[in-house]
């Protein structure tokens, strides 16, 4: 058996999961050997071994939100849940200590009630006015608040009694997210860390959907309390606690339902299927641009007023029940994601079900994008490997194939120059969609997609912008297009040829426009990989074809008018006609060439393909 290759032997340590000493090992035992290569192989190994700690680092992250729901679904007692709270945020960010805190209203003030890996007792009794510090902040806007080091952070009102307690625990980076209920904050929950450590946007997206979650199980947790302490004060008012128990009992067949939605890996239209259940009402997940996302009612479509009121929900943050409709929006790290709407006026316990669905949501798309973005990250990976990287044809192939995309089938490929957020959105999207791949190669988009038509698609990114109307006030991207092509090579090849497609367009000026090689005429002739006949027959074709069929001589007046510098008096006496003949021609050939044919760039064309039909071979006369 031949000796493993080189990405052989790599692939080896990272199919048999060796650590990193193994890695560098190789490649100082290969270096002299294989060069430049042995450096390139390694990075990519370790590229590729840091993908795959990066998703075993999200799939923990997601048993660990998964296993808190459950466990905050099971417990009844308010301190057994605000322990569980503080415990699971800090298993699910990996930080040192975590803490939460409480609001009182009437004293302006957050007061510290659970801590997990605090030590001194100053810090367990410490209280923050709201403004003061960092947690007071989180308390008094309902945002959420990081900072990686506490004491060099202006932005925050320092207190000599907050900075003291904060200074015992030797704390520097903290985050805080509000516990919100609708757009009351109840408290505030905490994650920090002994050392200078920035919190990513990862990081606060997913403590604020846990917190979301863990004021709901307070609410919850609360309002049972206060349930059983009126049974046991007021039988008086049995009536009225029946109907609370019920209403309780409903909240927790909700919470059961939606939780179990999150639990088995769900999706929206599953939640607003279990809130239809629920709420025996119609149910619709409406994104932030109107788009219904999921509905348990396909054949009932939000009316214009409704979505005029999503809109005002988004706005003022809040649940709003009112115009025959309750509309509670969905938010994950102060961003608005969504929102749910049921045609009905809600009462209280309706009005906490539906926020608590929106909860759901938040999380349900928070896990989504997780899942969407590791996607994108690995197409845009394969592709840029696939046109620069030096792997081979078939493990590129089986890359490929394991995201859905089949190189086998014809793909169009474009690159893009001057493609603003929303275009370059819109490229992932219809890679994602259409099994197609997209990235960043330097400072342009590249986009590889099943489609034979390489130059309408290109032509529909220009006029459209990919939103489906004409973009206004936004610059227009220039396209150079190749395709279709098959297999990696063939993807290679194109990419180099729309690369000096578009090279070319910056060059002539042409901006906001797109073109392949046959589309920029003898200059794509130049730099193409077409056939010189079929420029010819593309260029003067519809002359060619009229002299044949009817025995003229427009070609051989056209060429003489050009080579006399367009003087129809010397070109009549060449041809041995009068100029008014030469003109009747010359009409004849602007209605088989189109509007536009004298035009400079035209001209020059024509005079090019003239030339270029001279030098070529005859073509074999037809039988």
């Amino acid at each position: 058996m031949p000796e493993p290759s080189l990405a052989e032997q790599f692939l080896a340590l990272l199919a048999d999961d060796r650590p990193l000493a193994d890695y560098e090992e190789l490649r100082r035992s290969t270096v002299e050997t294989e060069g430049d290569a042995a450096d390139r192989a390694h990075a990519l190994a370790l590229r590729a071994r840091g993908l795959r700690e990066q998703d075993r680092r999200r799939e923990a992250e997601l048993t660990a939100l998964f296993d808190t729901v459950a466990d905050l679904a099971a417990l009844k007692d308010l301190d057994d849940v605000l322990e569980a709270i503080v415990r699971r945020a800090r298993t699910l960010l990996a930080c040192d200590v975590s803490y939460l805190s409480l609001n009182d209203d009437d004293e302006g003030a957050t007061t510290m009630r659970v801590t997990e890996g605090i030590h001194s007792e100053e810090f367990r009794q410490v209280r923050l006015g709201f403004g003061e510090g960092l947690g007071g902040l989180v308390a008094q806007t309902a945002r959420p608040y990081m900072t990686p080091d506490y004491f060099a952070d202006e932005r925050f009102n320092h207190t000599r009694t907050i900075d003291s307690a904060v200074g015992s625990e030797e704390l520097r980076a903290i985050l805080g997210v509000p516990l919100l209920l609708g757009r009351t904050v109840i408290g505030v929950l905490y994650a920090a860390n002994h050392e200078v450590r920035p919190f990513s946007r990862a990081d606060v997206d997913l403590l604020s959907s846990f917190a979301g979650h863990a004021a709901i199980a307070l609410d919850n947790t609360r309002r049972i309390k206060e349930t059983q302490a009126a049974l046991a004060d007021l039988k008086e008012t049995s009536d009225l606690l029946r109907h609370n128990v019920e209403g309780v009992q409903l909240a927790s067949v909700a919470h059961e339902r939606l939780t179990g939605v999150v639990l088995q890996g769900g999706s929206l239209d599953d939640l607003a299927h279990e809130l239809h259940q629920v709420l025996q009402e119609p149910v619709h997940v409406i994104d932030a641009r109107g788009a219904t996302l999921a509905t348990s009612a396909p054949d009932e479509p939000p009316a214009e007023h409704e979505l005029e009121l999503v809109t005002a929900a988004f706005q003022d943050t809040g649940t709003h029940v009112l115009g025959g409709v309750s509309i509670a929006p969905v938010f994950a790290g102060g961003t608005p994601l969504a929102a749910v709407l049921t045609r009905s006026e809600v009462d209280d316990v309706a009005r906490r079900i539906l926020e608590r669905a929106a909860t759901t949501a938040a999380l349900i798309m928070v896990i989504q994008r997780s899942l969407s973005e590791a996607q994108t990250r690995r197409r845009g990976d394969l592709l840029v490997d696939l046109l620069v990287g030096s792997s081979g044809a078939g493990s590129l192939t089986a890359r490929a194939s394991l995201l859905g995309a089949d190189l086998a089938q014809p793909h169009a490929v474009l690159v893009l120059d001057g493609a603003d957020h929303q275009l370059r959105q819109r490229v992932v999207d219809l890679a994602t969609n259409h099994n197609g791949l997209s990235a960043d190669v330097g400072e342009r988009l590249v986009l590889v997609l099943p489609e034979e038509q390489p130059l309408e698609v290109g032509q529909r990114l220009v006029r459209t912008g990919g939103t489906g109307t004409v973009p206004v006030g936004r610059a227009v991207p220039t396209v150079g297009v190749a395709g279709p092509v098959t297999g990696v090579d063939g993807v290679r090849t194109a990419y180099e040829e729309a690369a000096r497609c578009l090279d070319a367009l910056l060059a002539l000026g042409r901006r906001g426009d797109v073109a392949d090689a046959a589309a920029l005429g003898f200059v794509g002739l130049l730099m193409g990989r077409h056939d010189p006949d079929e420029h010819v027959q593309a260029r003067l074709g519809p002359l060619l074809d009229y002299d044949r069929q009817r025995g003229t001589v427009l070609l051989q007046t056209l060429e003489t008018w050009l080579a006399e510098d367009r003087h129809l008096s010397r070109t009549g006496e060449r041809l041995h006609v009068h100029p008014n003949t030469v003109t009747q021609r010359l009409d004849r050939i602007g209605r088989l060439l189109g509007d536009g044919w004298q035009s400079p760039e035209n001209i020059l064309e024509l005079g090019l393909a003239l030339r270029l039909r001279s030098v070529l071979p005859a073509p074999a006369p037809e039988d």
